[in-house]
C-alpha cells in the first residue's frame, strides 16, 4: 500500500487525519487477517508551496519542512495511526527520481521545454482511466491543482512537469538530467515503484488527489515498468468540511490536531468522531460530533471496566464483517455500541468479555479504552 503524504508547510489538520485514519483502518484489517503489509508513505519536503511559505515567513525551508514533518508524525502517533514501514522524503529520493526521468527521456516518454523535463501523456495509452474525467474537467483540475496547461512549448496542455531545472534562489541538486528538483507526481511514482515493485494493491490518498496526482503518478509508473495497472485499487478518502467549506490550508478554515492535543482532548474521542463517518464520504466537523464521540468513549470505557459482560464473540465477528465491507466504520461503531449498552444495562456472565472488547477496540479501531495515548 502506498499512501501520498503531506507537504509539510503547515500543521496537520483534521482533513489530513481523516485520510490517514482511513488507511490505518485498512492496515489494521489486513493485519487482523494475518497479512504482512508493506506500507509506504512519502513526504513532499521540497515543493513550491513549502518554498513559498518559507519565503513569506523568512524561515529556512529545510527547517520548516523538518519541524512540520515532526509535528505531523507526533499528531499521527497521538491518534493511534501506525507508521508506514517506509517513510520517504522527496529530498531523500532526488537521485532516484532523476534516474527515472532520464529513463523516460531515453524511451521518448518525456521531452524538454527549455531545460525543464515534461512527461508526454500520449506515452501512456490508457491515460485517464483512473479518474475517468473528460478533457475539460481534466484541464480545469490540472490548472487548479498545480499544473501549467498554458505553458508554451508543451506537446499537450496536460503534460506534467517531471524535473524543474535549477532557478536562482531555489534548491537544486546535481543529477544525471542536470541541476534541478523533482516534480510532484514523479516523486510518488518513483518512491512507490522502487520500494513496492511494479504493481501494488492500493494507491491511496484524499479525494482531491484522484486527478491529477494519482492519474499522473500511475502513468509515470506504468511507463517506467511496462506493467498496467500500477495499482489494483485506487482508494480515495472523502474530505472534511468546516462551516460549509472543505477544510484546507489555502482557506485557513482548519481544526489542527496539535491544538486538540494541547487542549487536552482525548485522542480516542477525536478518532471516534472521525470514524463515525464513512471514509469515502465528505463530512462536516462540528463541536457536536466531538461531543458525541466523547460520550461514546465514556460508555465504552464504563462497559469494559466491569468484571464480566455479555458474550463478545458475535460482536467481534460483526465488527470484522463491517470493516471488511469497504471499511464500514459507522457499522463497526454501532456494533460496539450495542454490546456496551447490553453490558451496562443487563450485565452478563462472561468474565472474559470485557477484555476481548478492549482488545477488539484497540486492535481493530485504534482506540484504547483503559489508557489514553501518550
Amino acid at each position: 500500500m502506498y499512501v501520498c503524504g503531506i507537504t509539510p508547510y503547515d500543521a496537520t489538520h483534521l482533513g489530513h487525519a481523516a485520510t490517514y485514519l482511513a488507511f490505518d483502518q485498512a492496515l489494521r484489517v489486513w493485519q487482523d487477517a494475518g497479512h504482512e503489509v508493506h506500507y509506504v508513505q512519502n513526504v513532499t519536503d521540497v515543493d513550491d508551496p513549502l518554498l513559498e511559505r518559507a519565503a513569506q515567513t523568512g524561515e529556512d525551508w529545510t527547517a520548516l519542512a523538518e519541524r512540520e514533518t515532526d509535528l505531523y508524525r507526533a499528531d499521527m502517533t497521538w491518534l493511534g495511526v501506525q507508521p508506514p514501514r517506509d517513510y520517504v522524503g522527496a529530498v531523500e529520493a532526488v537521485q532516484e527520481v532523476a534516474v527515472a526521468v532520464q529513463r523516460l527521456l531515453d524511451a521518448g516518454s518525456a521531452y524538454l521545454v527549455d531545460d525543464d523535463v515534461y512527461f508526454s501523456v500520449g506515452a501512456a495509452p490508457r491515460f485517464g482511466y483512473e479518474a475517468g474525467l473528460d478533457l475539460p474537467e481534466m484541464l480545469a483540475l490540472f490548472a487548479e491543482r498545480g499544473g501549467d496547461p498554458d505553458r508554451t512549448g508543451k506537446k499537450n496542455p496536460l503534460d506534467p512537469l517531471l524535473w524543474r531545472a535549477a532557478r536562482p534562489g531555489e534548491p537544486a541538486w546535481d543529477s544525471v538530467v542536470g541541476p534541478g528538483r523533482p516534480g510532484w507526481h514523479i516523486e510518488c511514482a518513483v518512491i512507490a515503484v522502487n520500494r513496492l515493485g511494479p504493481g501494488i494493491d492500493v494507491q491511496g490518498g484524499g479525494a482531491d488527489l484522484a486527478f491529477p496526482h494519482h492519474e499522473m503518478s500511475a502513468a509515470h509508473a506504468e511507463c517506467l515498468t511496462g506493467q498496467w495497472p500500477f495499482a489494483r485499487h485506487y482508494v480515495h478518502a472523502g474530505l472534511v468540511w468546516l462551516h460549509g467549506e472543505k477544510m484546507s490550508k489555502s482557506r485557513g478554515n482548519l481544526v489542527l490536531v496539535s491544538r486538540l492535543r494541547d487542549a487536552g482532548e482525548d485522542p480516542g474521542a477525536v478518532r471516534l468522531a472521525l470514524l463515525a463517518g464513512h471514509y469515502r464520504t465528505d463530512r462536516p466537523w462540528t463541536a457536536q460530533l466531538l461531543d458525541q464521540a466523547r460520550g461514546r468513549l465514556a460508555r465504552w470505557r464504563s462497559a469494559t471496566a466491569r468484571d464480566s459482560g455479555p458474550d463478545a464473540t458475535a460482536t467481534l465477528t460483526e465488527v470484522r464483517a463491517c470493516l471488511a465491507d469497504d471499511l464500514d466504520t459507522p457499522g463497526a461503531l454501532s456494533a460496539v455500541d450495542r454490546w456496551a449498552h447490553e453490558a451496562t444495562t443487563s450485565g452478563g456472565r462472561h468474565p472474559d468479555a470485557p477484555a476481548l472488547m478492549y482488545d477488539l477496540v484497540d486492535a481493530l479501531l485504534g482506540v484504547r479504552l483503559r489508557t489514553c495515548y501518550g
